[in-house]
């Protein structure tokens, strides 16, 4: 019994980012999220404590950035360095 063998790839993967890329992404996704849910949320919490108002913004961006945003700029960073090469 044969097995097929797949070609060798020539790409190589694309290094993970530095500290400072990583922190610039975050910066990037924290700055989005937050000015989109102030935008959307804001006239709905404007009455609220100051501290409650956060706790709800914060709850809802610190998820979007963690589990979507910085994801997915990693992501675009990755094939605009593999387009590069």
């Amino acid at each position: 019994m044969t097995t097929a063998t797949r070609p060798a790839t020539t790409s190589q993967p694309v290094t993970p980012p530095s500290a400072h890329m990583r922190a610039l992404l975050t910066w990037i996704a924290v700055f989005a999220a937050l000015t989109a849910v102030q935008l959307l949320v804001g006239p709905y919490v404007k009455g609220l404590p100051m501290l409650l108002r956060t706790l709800v913004i914060t709850g809802i961006v610190v998820p979007a950035v963690v589990y979507a945003l910085v994801p997915n700029l990693l992501k675009v960073r990755a094939a605009v360095l593999h387009r590069r090469h």
